[in-house]
């Protein structure tokens, strides 16, 4: 019979060193805990979602369908200890879950109950082919079966239909054994495929090439890969390699390290395949078994982050180690995160106390000076952008946005002179780029200067972009300066169409209307604009248009009329 009190209780403590307030709150009925969890669960607010499930458990403990959602809400808060009493619930009353499934067999495995796993995927503790399979060999491994271990990795290889997968954990379990040879003949394809030369199977691969004394093999793998700007974990193991030092192989330290590695690597694969709910159970898993996988929680807080939930995110960047190759990741993630909850100082401060530690890294002041420009501090961004441009060594294709997003500082701070620059400097770096184009174009337009250039490098973004309404509405409005008022109301009709809801656009095209003779709707135009609203400035010079008309305010404001910039008729 299933212990239902010790499920009662496991939960009750569970939840109050989880959600101690909850022992201050009046206890709600069934429904009410089902309709908010199910609410948490659609808006995959796990700490929410636990809570609430697991009130409806205890009233309701045999709901299958309760137990399967309290257990991914308690995985997806990296919680997996408080999902095993549930995960065991419903294998006791004979319930199939995938989900429960996972859950036992990392419990187990974190255990090193290597018999249980293996007796378990005999009987109905299966996840799927791929992952049962590895699990099966690593686990082997692990009772020191080390050729039943690499037959049932070449068995995963075949059987699966997913050869890479098997021949990378075979490559990495040969290479904990010491056999650095066979590892090396797995991950350079000898045995069979090359292996995709993923981040971590370079490392892996560069480090058994270190134990074998090749060295200088183990530097081209990586400049094969990566030709420039590495980052601070690779660029330790080159300066390593390059100083002739025989690197330790460490990255699956142990057959605790390898079912990790299994974990992480279904859950990369699942990324923006599956949905992220379902690989974060993969990543979290991976960090229960290991929990200094820093790439796992890094992806993991890419999954939070994806889903909205970014205080867990924020929560995850926060456990990479200070000292870990992949800590600024981290950081720049745990701004992402702060910016996207509307927590904008807190975000900047983040990125700049980073570029006091990571300064020499142009992605670091880069993403500093974006975090900036958003917030319209430009001085400070340009600073920032100056900082990183600084740090090139050479030209690169793909340095063009930071010249472009100098550029735009530049010009905000009316220094156009050096933004003039800055959109040259990143279209030779990347010809016919259609941001770059369209803002120096529209730039022209705005100035009233270098019109026929103007009209020509925005014909060339439409070109490129023929979907975006932005670059259509420069197109346009590039027409109406002109004076072609009829050619310019079609592709200002066309933007609106792309960006009904843009103040900009809907006020250009009032405009354009105007100046074909079609006031009334020019009115109505500029009434939607207002709708949107508009920046303070440019408000006010609409309500001034629809109080005497463009043509009086074109006056006021000292400019042509319309029937003297109109050229053609």
């Amino acid at each position: 019979m299933p212990n239902f009190r010790s499920l009662s209780v496991t939960l009750a403590l569970g939840l109050s060193l989880t959600f101690p307030a909850l022992a201050e709150e009046p206890s709600r009925g069934f429904s009410g805990s089902y309709l908010a969890a199910r609410h948490a669960s659609y808006h995959s607010d796990y700490r929410a979602a636990a809570e609430y499930y697991a009130r409806a458990l205890a009233r309701d403990r045999r709901n299958p369908a309760l137990q399967e959602n309290a257990i991914q809400a308690f995985a997806g808060l990296g919680n997996i200890d408080l999902a095993v009493p549930i995960a065991r619930q419903m294998q006791s009353i004979g319930l199939n879950s995938q989900i429960a499934n996972m859950i036992l067999m990392a419990h187990d495995l974190k255990a090193e109950d290597f018999d249980a796993v293996l007796s378990g995927l005999k009987d109905t503790l299966s996840v799927g082919p791929l992952v049962d399979s590895l699990i099966t060999a690593w686990s082997l491994l692990g009772k020191g079966e080390t050729e039943a271990a690499m037959a049932a990795f070449d068995g995963s290889a075949e059987s699966t239909g997913l050869a890479a997968f098997g021949l990378y954990h075979k490559a990495l379990a040969f290479a904990l054994a010491g056999d650095f040879e066979a590892a090396d003949t797995v991950f350079s394809g000898e045995s069979g495929s090359p292996l995709r030369l993923t981040r971590r199977g370079a490392i892996a691969h560069a480090q058994v090439l270190s134990q074998l004394g090749r060295n200088e093999d183990a530097i081209a793998l990586i400049e094969m890969g990566w030709t420039t700007d590495l980052d601070p974990g690779l660029q330790a193991l080159m300066d390593q390699l390059q100083a002739g030092e025989q690197v330790q192989f460490n990255q699956v330290r142990n057959v605790q390290d390898g079912l990790a590695e299994v974990f992480y690597t279904v859950a990369g694969a699942l990324d923006g395949e599956a949905a992220d709910s379902y690989t974060l159970l993969y990543s979290r898993i991976a960090e229960y078994l290991r929990p200094d996988h820093v790439d796992a929680i890094l992806l993991s807080a890419n999954l939070l982050e994806a889903q909205e939930q970014y205080d867990l995110a924020t929560e995850a960047y926060n456990q990479v180690p200070r000292d870990d190759a992949g800590f600024h990741v981290a950081e720049m993630g745990r701004a992402a995160a702060l910016q996207a909850a509307g927590r904008t100082e807190a975000a900047i401060e983040v990125l700049e106390q980073l570029a006091e530690t990571h300064g020499e890294m142009p992605i670091v002041q880069i993403n500093l000076g974006d975090s900036l420009r958003r917030e319209g501090r430009y001085g400070d961004a340009t600073k920032a952008y100056d900082a990183a441009i600084k740090l090139f060594d050479e030209d690169g294709a793909g340095q063009w946005i930071v010249y472009y997003a100098r550029g735009i500082t530049h010009e905000r701070e009316q220094q156009w002179d050096q933004a003039e620059a800055d959109f040259r400097k990143a279209l030779e770096l990347n010809p016919g780029q259609p941001q770059v184009l369209n803002y120096l174009g529209y730039s022209y337009l705005e100035l009233g200067i270098n019109l026929d250039e103007a009209l020509e490098l925005i014909e060339q973004a439409v070109a490129a972009e023929p979907g975006s309404g932005y670059i259509i509405d420069s197109l346009g409005w590039g027409l109406y300066q002109a004076g072609k008022y009829g050619e310019a109301v079609e592709h200002l009709e066309r933007a609106a169409e792309l960006m009904a809801v843009d103040p900009i656009v809907n006020d250009h095209l009032g405009d354009g209307y105007w100046a074909v003779g079609r006031k009334i709707e020019a009115e109505f135009q500029w009434h939607r604009a207002l709708s949107f609203d508009p920046e303070p400035e440019e408000a006010e010079r609409i309500r001034r248009k629809l109080e005497v008309g463009l043509d009086a305010v074109l006056e006021e404001e000292g400019a042509a009329p319309l029937s003297v910039a109109n050229d053609d008729g």
